[in-house]
């Protein structure tokens, strides 16, 4: 079945002429979202604790930052923005109390919600508004005259109103100059957590770190290593950008599309595919929400502990000094 796709025409930023619209946490996604409905005209509050970076980063762009609890009382539509790890203590303790009957509670991912963390009082409606690109991307192509895509989906207690006010916030947000597909919650929330750990971040990260240490066990220079298994991968990340797999396989050689063809089935395997479809089950089941939450209530101790390994892995150090010899990559060091 054809996904529903929503564009400028369908959108109209006059259902949210006399409504405020909080965005709670000024980070990646909040400042574009803050930034992007205030350029469009409509009214914005923020909501972001103060003594860190991003109240000042939101003070430098001209708010007036108020706390969680009086943003979500002057709001009409509240789109919470903050981590996901963060975002279930905060509802509870500052946004929960303030919601009135007529409200609709927003996110831009809906792990909390699909979860169960957080739950709309009745009478207040859920949405979801999901740009598919970083914030800065959100902002940068609003500013240029473009968008970037959006999905949208109506959860609990929504109704076509809902739907009417979500598309008015994409469009202010500039998703409908781009497309707005219409999804549900569970899918945006499975597919997301899915795509990061099998493919985007989990799988990719893997396959560079198995290629690094394949060549480099085998005898080759480490930096032979990082250029062939790293700082490649945006070469052809960037063809599959522009036109799929196939522009890809025409943009490079016949020796490394033949090679495509018959080895890349031998790393991804029948093995791979099933232990793909056991992600995705801990995901649907909740075991990895339920585990990822836990993490954070013990401090997360696992992850703060492998962050700190991965960070000094050879691959790693390899890195850091051939950006150095890179003038023309904006490198960045964490």
């Amino acid at each position: 079945m054809a996904a529903t796709i929503y564009y400028e025409k369908d959108a109209d930023l006059a259902a949210l002429k006399d409504k405020t619209i909080a965005i709670l946490g000024y980070g990646s996604q909040g400042h574009a979202h803050a930034q992007n409905l205030r350029d469009s005209g409509l009214k914005v509050v923020v909501g972001q604790r103060p003594g860190g970076a991003n109240y000042d980063l939101a003070v430098s762009h001209g708010f007036k930052p108020v706390s969680l609890e009086e943003a979500a009382k002057q709001g009409d539509l509240i789109n919470i923005l903050l981590p996901d790890e963060l975002q279930a203590d905060a509802y509870r303790q500052h946004i929960r109390e303030q919601l009135k009957p007529g409200n609709v509670l927003m996110c831009s991912h809906g792990f909390n919600v699909h979860f169960g963390q957080v739950e709309a009082p009745k009478g207040v409606a859920t949405l979801l508004v999901a740009p598919k690109g970083p914030g800065h991307l959100v902002r940068s192509e609003f500013v240029a005259g473009g968008g970037v895509p959006c999905l949208i989906a109506l959860g609990a207690g929504a109704d076509e109103t809902t739907r009417k006010l979500g598309l008015a916030y994409a469009k202010g947000i500039g998703g409908t100059r781009a497309g707005v597909i219409e999804t549900t919650i569970a899918e945006e929330t499975e597919t997301d957590l899915f795509g990061e750990q099998a493919v985007l971040c989990g799988g990719v990260s893997a396959l560079v770190k198995a290629g690094f240490d394949t060549l480099v066990e085998a005898g080759y220079q480490p930096e032979m290593a990082y250029f062939e298994c790293m700082h490649e991968l945006k070469l052809i990340v960037d063809l599959f950008y522009k036109g799929g797999l196939n522009y890809m396989r025409y943009s490079v050689s016949n020796t490394a599309e033949y090679g495509d063809y018959t080895r890349g089935p031998r790393i991804v395997t029948d093995e791979t595919r099933k232990e793909m479809r056991k992600i995705l089950e801990e995901i649907r089941s909740g075991q990895f929400a339920r585990e990822w939450i836990l993490e954070n209530k013990a401090g997360a101790p696992a992850f703060k502990a492998t962050k700190r390994r991965e960070r000094d892995s050879q691959l790693e150090q390899v890195g850091r000094q051939l950006r150095k010899l890179m003038t023309w990559i904006d490198a960045k060091e964490v």
